[in-house]
């Protein structure tokens, strides 16, 4: 697919300065044609513009890497499932999208541009279509929130019991809807637990600015509400084949996943060092220290270190998590696993760079609103 990935680069790039613009235009030609989609969508468009594009994006550079090119877009088309898409809007959608590139792309848009974005769409349309075809999950599961913790003024720590068993392997993130506040607008969390017998899944919330999902997840959801939770993506998941010892990097909320695949190690592990580092901005951002120290406690494997990278009084480590890293170590036969918002996820990975740690052996999930 070379001379293909080319000409969508090539093509992307007379764009990718007016994303907005494109976006823009891409849902007004596709709400005129077709006013019924305006249904399955939220109401506020603004982060759906963003999503998009970066689906678009991420399809155009994985192209080549067909086995990545081929996990995400069956992943992306189960994931759509919950959106309630339909195989006939995969054309609509098609049609407005190339309508939409041709429009800002100026003089210098051809006919081969035209024929690329067709061919690789329909590529796509037809992989993101296996995959939901081969999910037998339903679009997405109803849960009650039975649990609801603040744990400072813009963290929540909660816990829902899915009405029907929701698969999922540890270090995995699941899309969650706010249904009674934020109806058809999905963000992605990654539970803090592995899989447990009565299939509770426990979440980690940051109430990030305005964010709309984020907001109402910690300040106005409360037990007995019913959410919706959509089938777990992401690959960020334990190889119990590996004999490595392993580092865990958490910054903030970013420690939900890490708990996860710490609770998975617990049921197995007898021969692995762990190495946890957790960052924040002050000791009230570092919400969850406490269970984490009694699990140091309990398993001789375990270690922690924290760090602040604002609060000049913290007693333990200060400055950047991914700074304190590189005050460890030597790291280069470890797995490492990072976690946290885009910032921190990519300085992590540019420590870890000069530290000279494989790439293969390092995974990671960055998040935002």
């Amino acid at each position: 697919m070379g001379d293909l990935a080319r000409l969508l680069k090539e093509s992307w790039s007379l764009v990718e300065e007016h994303q907005d613009k494109v976006a823009g235009y891409f849902y007004a030609r596709m709400f005129l044609s077709h006013p019924d989609l305006r249904d399955l969508f939220p109401v506020q468009m603004d982060v759906q513009r963003t999503r998009l594009l970066t689906a678009i994006v991420t399809a155009v550079q994985t192209l080549e890497d067909p086995e990545r090119f081929d996990d995400y877009l069956r992943a992306l088309g189960r994931d759509h499932r919950k959106f309630h898409v339909l195989p006939e809007h995969y054309e609509v959608v098609g049609g407005a999208l190339i309508e939409s590139l041709r429009a800002f792309a100026g003089e210098q848009w051809g006919v081969e541009y035209d024929q690329a974005w067709a061919d690789a769409y329909a590529v796509i349309a037809s992989k993101m279509l296996a995959g939901a075809d081969a999910d037998q999950n339903p679009p997405y599961w109803y849960g009650e929130v039975v649990e609801h913790q603040r744990r400072s003024h813009d963290i929540a720590v909660f816990t829902v019991l899915p009405l029907q068993p929701l698969e999922y392997r540890a270090g995995q993130y699941l899309s969650l809807e706010a249904t009674p506040y934020q109806p058809r607008l999905w963000r992605t969390y990654s539970p803090a637990n592995a899989p447990r017998r009565d299939n509770s899944l426990e979440f980690h919330v940051r109430a990030l600015g305005a964010g709309w999902v984020s907001s109402a997840l910690v300040r106005r959801l409360k037990v007995g509400d019913m959410i919706k939770l959509a089938a777990p993506m992401g690959s960020m998941t334990l190889d119990r084949r590996s004999t490595r010892d392993a580092v865990f990097v958490a910054g903030g909320t970013g420690l939900a996943p890490v708990k996860s695949l710490l609770e998975e190690l617990t049921r197995y592990n007898r021969t692995r060092w762990v190495h946890v580092f957790f960052g924040a901005r002050n000791r009230d951002d570092l919400y969850d220290l406490a269970d984490l120290n009694r699990l140091a406690a309990r398993y001789p494997w375990l270690s922690v270190v924290t760090a602040c990278s604002e609060d000049p009084t913290f007693p333990g480590e200060q400055g950047n998590i991914s700074d304190i890293v590189a005050r460890y170590g030597p790291w280069n036969e470890h797995d490492f696993f990072v976690s946290g918002s885009g910032p921190m996820v990519k300085a992590t990975l540019k420590t870890l760079a000069e530290l000279q740690v494989p790439s293969m052996r390092i995974k990671y999930d960055s998040f935002s609103e």
